[in-house]
Parts: structure tokens; sequence; C-alpha cells
């Protein structure tokens, strides 16, 4: 692939760098960037996130992205917190998300032998909504999974996961998709589905 055929916005997470290295084994170019013009021209666009829903919008709104990130047509990726902002609000500090996708973000609730973040590695498992970001992954394939809150399965669920109660693992509508756990941090699974992302 050309230079810069995946631009990764620069949300502040420290996940960036393990995000470029992902890319770079599957042969894809990427750059990390702020700049509006340069994702606004980008093929692709990945959003990540780490850390509190209000903290990771305010950085957006402080770099003038907020604006930009709604108006994309190309394929947008959020990962993790970055799929939660895709969605209209959070619960996590009350916080009004970008609303490309609708619902709510809901804090999960913890139970006996289920604690809270749900940490670690976990499948998921098609909703039945054909979904090609979910090509050659199947219910035996497990992801890595760090968060406090989640995304209730609704109508962009492509993908759900059960830790406790279901909630989706992947999402979608239109051009913009979302994953909640870490594909950079998922070993083959994750690496399938950057691929899938990459020629989508």
């Amino acid at each position: 692939m050309s230079e810069a055929d995946v631009i990764i916005i620069d949300s502040g997470g420290a996940n960036l760098a393990s995000l470029v290295f992902a890319l770079d084994r599957l042969g894809a170019r990427s750059a990390v960037s702020s700049d509006a013009d340069v994702i606004r021209a980008a093929p692709r666009v990945l959003l990540p996130g780490v850390g509190a829903a209000r903290d990771a919008m305010d950085r957006l709104s402080g770099a003038g992205l907020v604006g930009c990130i709604r108006m994309l047509t190309q394929p947008l990726l959020g990962i993790c917190l970055g799929m939660q902002l895709l969605f209209e609000h959070s619960e996590e500090g009350d916080t009004p998300c970008l609303g490309l996708l609708p619902g709510r973000v809901q804090r999960l609730h913890s139970a006996p032998g289920l604690p809270v973040p749900h940490m670690g590695w976990n499948t998921f498992a098609a909703t039945g909504t054909p979904d090609p970001l979910l090509a050659g992954l199947g219910e035996r394939d497990y992801s890595y999974f760090v968060h406090s809150y989640a995304v209730p399965v609704g109508p962009c669920t492509t993908a759900a996961t059960d830790y406790g109660s279901r909630f989706s693992a992947v999402v979608r509508r239109g051009n913009v998709h979302g994953a909640q756990f870490h594909p950079e941090r998922s070993a083959a699974a994750g690496a399938r589905l950057l691929k899938n992302f990459l020629v989508s």
C-alpha cells in the first residue's frame, strides 16, 4: 500500500504505536495525525481510544476534530473507547459523544467471578447481520478486551460478547465500524479484522 493509506487519529492514547506496528505487519503504511485536512483526505481512518469518555471528547474537541469526524465518508473504525465515542452518549461522565451511531454507552455491572473492568481474552459471535469486517472470524477466536463501559446489543451490532450480559463487540452502519476489543493486541483474530478493514 502507498504511504498514509490509513490515518490513525491522534486521540492521545497509549496504543497508537501498537496500532502502527500492527498495520505495518499487514503491509499497510499508516500515519498518526490530528490534522483535520489530513484526516479528511485519508482513504481509511482509525479512531483509537483509551481512558475516560469525557477526556477523549475534550481532546477531540480541543483539536477541532469533532466536526471533521462526523463528516467522514470513507471507512472509519473506532477501537475500544474509540468505538464507544461513535455513539450518541456515554454514561461515563455523562458525556455527549459523536452521534454517528444510535445508542448509549452503559457501565458494565460486576458479578461473582466477573469483575469490572472486563480485562482479558474473550470470544464474540456474529449476530446474524452479514459484515465483511468479520470475514474469516468465528466463535472460537479470542480477542483482548479492556473496558468498564459497553454498548448494549442494538441495530448496529454485528457481533456480540457475553460478560455477565451481552454487549456489542463489533458494530457497523454504512462506512462507520467499531470494535470494542483491541485488534492490535488480539493476535491472529485482531490481525484478520484489521486486514478486513483495509479492504473494506
